[in-house]
């Protein structure tokens, strides 16, 4: 697959929510050495998903066809992108044991609501913290607490998975770039303080303008990266300009919106042309970033059925529901599939023949990033920061009803 995950390698993503107090994770393998840990008594002896190294950027990508030892679906697909398995912990773990993770507030949620977890007392070591408690108010307080919990139980995970561990940046800082640089020196510091090192690390920021901006500042200083809420072509330009070590496009959320809504340019383009809006976005932001040479690697997440993950083989990852790969893993690999062609669709070497307009490619500004997008991307945006942040509100709650807790 095309990655190059050399110093320092790309980062990786999970993805986070608590249905019915489970929570779910996302994890993918990197080529960054996996650090000195016991993974036994988790991950036992599983297969991972990997990428093969079939898949070259040298390649030609009408030569990346199904190799002989491809067994299953899954084993195909996996030798042209990243597979990201949505795993549900631990009721999945071992069938699709995620090998990086993202810490969120909806992961703390759900931590919280599962005492017995192994992340618990992560938790409860962060509400019994002194410097914290020695705040003089009780938002900064919680705010503490907060950030404490985030990092101790991103500094468990790091000792459990392989990958990088991505730490959400309060959502309710999207708007404001001094404030989310602020925010990730501070959670920085933190995981300074219990020892995990910056190459294990990523910050998960809204692809707001300011979210961009930061990102692009923070990059300059070695910190990386992750913008995610993108829904259009200017902001994936944007987050590609910057420097964003990951840019993450919800390929199903698209897709939703177009459904039962109107209007918005973009989308009216790709289905005119016959395309669905979500791959089409990715396949242009993919080509974009290779043809003019930025470092960001794509992630292509709500992707919902394999006629989605077909069609964007090639992409450097994509986050695959359970039922979706266990039917890539039950199905055997058909070279001549009528159905599911087993060829790259997507690699640099075809990036270099796309041909944008000079709209597109324009060096991106706040002025010309709010014309550009269009209200799909407007609304889905505001929709996602506004459920980051209620959900980091939901946690300080918490936290501000069970402080202190027992024995402290």
């Amino acid at each position: 697959m095309p990655l190059s995950l050399q110093s320092p390698p790309s980062p990786a993503i999970l993805s986070a929510s608590i249905p019915k107090g489970r929570w779910k994770t996302a994890g993918f393998s990197l080529d960054s050495p996996p650090p000195a840990v016991n993974f036994s008594t988790i991950r036992r002896s599983i297969p991972r998903i990997h990428a093969s190294a079939s898949s070259s950027s040298s390649s030609s990508p009408s030569s990346q066809s199904l190799g002989a030892g491809e067994s299953n679906e899954l084993d195909a697909v996996s030798a042209f992108s990243e597979i990201v398995p949505d795993t549900v912990v631990f009721d999945d773990f071992e069938r699709f044991p995620p090998t990086a993770a993202t810490v969120s507030s909806a992961l703390l949620l759900g931590i919280c609501g599962l005492p017995d977890t192994i992340f618990r007392n992560a938790v409860d070591m962060a509400l019994a913290d002194s410097t914290c408690a020695g705040l003089d108010t009780t938002e900064s307080k919680l705010s503490c607490f907060f950030d404490k919990a985030i990092v101790n139980v991103g500094g468990d995970l790091v000792k459990l998975v392989p990958g990088r561990v991505s730490t959400e940046v309060d959502a309710r800082l999207a708007y404001d770039t001094n404030a989310i640089i602020r925010k990730v020196h501070d959670l920085l510091r933190l995981y300074n303080e219990i020892d995990v090192p910056h190459d294990r690390l990523l910050f998960k920021i809204p692809a707001t303008w300011q979210g961009i901006e930061a990102a692009k500042l923070l990059e300059s200083e070695g910190i990386q990266t992750h913008l995610t809420f993108v829904y259009s072509f200017a902001q994936a330009a944007a987050a590609a300009q910057a420097g964003a070590s990951v840019i993450q496009i919800f390929v199903g959320r698209l897709r939703d919106w177009a459904r039962n809504h109107s209007g918005d340019a973009e989308i009216e383009t790709a289905v005119k042309s016959g395309e669905d809006p979500g791959p089409a976005l990715v396949r242009r932001s993919y080509n974009y970033i290779h043809k003019y040479g930025y470092k960001s690697k794509l992630m292509a997440a709500a992707v919902r059925n394999k006629q989605d993950l077909f069609s964007l083989l090639g992409v450097d990852y994509v986050i695959a529901p359970l039922k979706v790969l266990q039917s890539l893993k039950d199905s055997p690999a058909i070279p001549d599939d009528e159905k599911y062609s087993f060829v790259r669709k997507l690699s640099p070497e075809t990036a270099t023949h796309y041909n944008f307009t000079n709209k597109e490619l324009v060096k991106w500004d706040q002025l010309s990033l709010a014309s550009a997008m269009g209200p799909a991307s407007v609304e889905l945006l505001s929709a996602g920061v506004e459920g980051y942040a209620n959900q980091a509100k939901r946690v300080e709650e918490f936290f501000g009803k069970i402080w202190p807790p027992p024995n402290v």
